[in-house]
């Protein structure tokens, strides 16, 4: 038993093992490794080990410790700066894993993949070995596969979380696209519970500048969405910056959300007069403090000017000069709403190249046919909370005569209102980010009794209402959507800032000029949650809010399985997924990159051995 022991010790001091058919580490070459450790915000799951990111991290150093001091490695996460695109030593591998924070980013694996066989191209080493380290989460995969090397050998290792659970606040948006001063407006909250639990009255709390405004409870059940309401009033104009909170744990990063707003106190008005100004117009408009009403006659156009009204009305102009087109399509596709009333004796070719351009419909031959209004689409955001309740008789405006309107089914319109027999009397268009609305009839007794309708003021008041440009509530960090910037006339020397209102962190955008726009480019600049402010010479021009990206909190993932399957899927068989099954990870490793070591059997059979040789002094005399 003693030979027995001895001969064990010295096959185990050996190292002898049952060889793959091809080793991905080779003890005699320099080894190339790139590892992969996804840092994305899934990541803070809790596991075994404190959190996923914990985790992956330990198995980063239990790689790094199966290969040699010589071999060369190089480190990847979400973020992809500059230092990853080098290769380091063992002893820096680790204290750069050991640096290793969440990050809102998000990569696919097809992403990840590209970047590893990047690096291994500049770096020609004899053995290469691509390692990635995630949960896996749904989503991860999608991307087209870039064709695998037949020399580098890669390696998935995936994780699993110890709960799964997560409530989070998926989106938001207001039921009236303008908000205005002293009036009361309904913010609605989508929650979305991603989880088996069903969840009651939670608390979601609004506040708007730094403020608490509103706080409702919500119900929701399992693997469910729930939308809350939240009410409030505006008093004050200017940016209005809110935040929107629940509290969930252990996912916390998508319990708060941020968007911003802007509230003016009035609506810049303009008409452009080709025949006198228009009283009902002029009564409209001209005595509310709500808007700011100017009549200009058509040859007197400040054009600079233009782009600093929300509605400009075309009355009555026969035709349209070149330069008054160009500057309308500029205002009308910078997100301007735009209203035409014909002219009378209207020749429609002098409209035709300017309304085409737009893609609207154009005006026809003159009809003088006595009709009436006979339809309301009640439908239309217009026209929302304008009526308690509509008569079935009800008195709708009389047409003595109006222009016909081309109906172009490649335009993207809508019938406001409409006469009988289904020709339109006022058609909305969208051009751009702006609106065009044409009117079958001037302003006139003559052609229609609708300026001295009840019908005239609602629809009037809410197109120079609605008129008012809004801007994305809100941005997803790590998109890459252009911000833009209307009616801003920027010199060679002035730069744009943004500022994030809730610590001292600050940026010069990238920014390019389009037309009388200035579009901005964040380029992934923004990393942190929050609202923000863009500044031109110190003084604040908008808000911006930006929230990290949602499909984090979509806690499904991929099984080793599944991954397998998937991979099977794709053809992608170069690619190995390293499942434990009980055993230490590195030696599951090692099996896969090395072979079957039998060193620990045969240290094993020696303590059996000196066992039994213990048991024969003991008891056989």
């Amino acid at each position: 038993m003693r030979i027995l022991a001895i001969v064990a010790i010295v096959m185990a001091f050996a190292q002898p093992y049952i060889p793959v058919s091809q080793a991905v580490i080779n003890p005699k070459e320099k080894n190339a490794v790139s590892l992969y450790i996804d840092n994305s915000f899934s990541m803070q799951a809790e596991s075994e080990k404190g959190t996923l990111l914990d985790e992956a991290k330990d198995k980063a150093r239990e790689i790094v410790s199966v290969y040699k001091n010589s071999d060369e490695f190089q480190w990847l996460t979400n973020d992809c700066k500059g230092r990853h695109q080098r290769f380091v030593s063992k002893d820096e591998f680790i204290d750069l894993v050991d640096d290793i924070q969440i990050s809102p980013v998000v990569k696919t694996l097809p992403e990840v993949y590209k970047r590893q066989q990047t690096i291994f191209r500049d770096n020609q080493g004899p053995q290469q070995t691509s390692y990635a380290i995630s949960d896996f989460q749904h989503g991860m995969m999608d991307g087209s596969f870039p064709l695998t090397d037949s020399t580098t050998s890669n390696f998935l290792i995936p994780l699993s979380a110890l709960n799964k659970d997560n409530l989070y606040i998926d989106s938001c948006w207001f039921n009236s696209p303008v908000q205005q001063i002293n009036q009361v407006v309904e913010l609605t909250v989508r929650i979305q519970n991603n989880s088996a639990n069903e969840y009651e009255k939670i608390p979601v709390k609004l506040f708007v500048n730094e403020k608490q405004r509103s706080i409702a409870s919500f119900d929701i059940g399992a693997f469910s969405t729930s939308e809350v309401i939240l009410g409030y009033t505006n008093y004050e104009s200017g940016i209005q910056y809110g935040k929107l909170q629940i509290d969930d744990f252990p996912i916390s990063f998508d319990d708060q959300f941020y968007f911003n707003y802007s509230v003016s106190e009035v609506t810049s008005v303009l008409a452009i007069n080709g025949n006198g100004e228009n009283r009902y117009l002029n009564s409209l408009f001209g005595k509310d403090s709500t808007f700011v009403y100017q009549n200009v006659k058509q040859g007197s156009i400040d054009f600079s000017n233009l782009g600093l009204n929300q509605l400009i009305i075309l009355n009555e102009l026969k035709n349209l000069s070149s330069g008054l087109e160009q500057e309308l399509f500029t205002f009308v596709t910078n997100g301007g709403s735009l209203v035409v009333l014909p002219a009378d004796q209207l020749e429609p070719e002098n409209y035709r190249n300017f309304l085409s351009s737009l893609k609207v419909g154009n005006y026809q031959q003159l009809d003088t046919t006595n009709t009436s209004v006979n339809y309301i689409n009640l439908e239309h955001p217009l026209y929302a909370n304008v009526f308690d309740e509509i008569p079935e008789n009800i008195d709708l405006p009389v047409v003595f005569q109006h222009y016909n309107i081309q109906v172009n089914t490649r335009t993207s319109q809508e019938k406001i209102l409409e006469l009988r027999g289904g020709k339109p009397f006022l058609n909305v268009y969208s051009a751009g980010d702006g609106k065009v609305y044409l009117f079958a009839v001037p302003f006139k007794a003559a052609y229609s009794n609708f300026p001295k309708h009840a019908i005239f003021v609602p629809t009037l008041y809410k197109i120079a209402i609605s008129s008012f440009i809004s801007d994305n509530l809100f941005y997803v960090i790590g998109d890459a959507k252009v911000i833009p910037v209307r009616n801003l006339n920027l010199s060679n020397d002035n730069v744009l800032v943004i500022k994030d209102l809730a610590s001292d962190f600050e940026f010069i955008p990238e920014i390019r000029r389009v037309n009388k726009r200035v579009d901005i480019y964040p380029h992934g600049q923004i990393s942190t949650s929050g609202n923000y402010t863009l500044y031109y010479e110190e003084v604040p021009l908008k808000g911006m809010a930006f929230n990290y990206n949602r499909s984090e909190s979509e806690m499904n993932f991929y099984t080793a399985e599944e991954l397998k399957e998937t991979l099977f899927d794709f053809g992608l068989n170069s690619i190995q997924v390293v499942e434990v099954a009980g055993k230490p990870f590195v030696q599951a490793l090692s099996e896969i990159s090395q072979g079957i070591s039998l060193w620990r059997l045969f240290v094993i059979l020696a303590l059996v051995f000196l066992l039994i040789e213990g048991l024969l002094l003991r008891y056989l005399k």
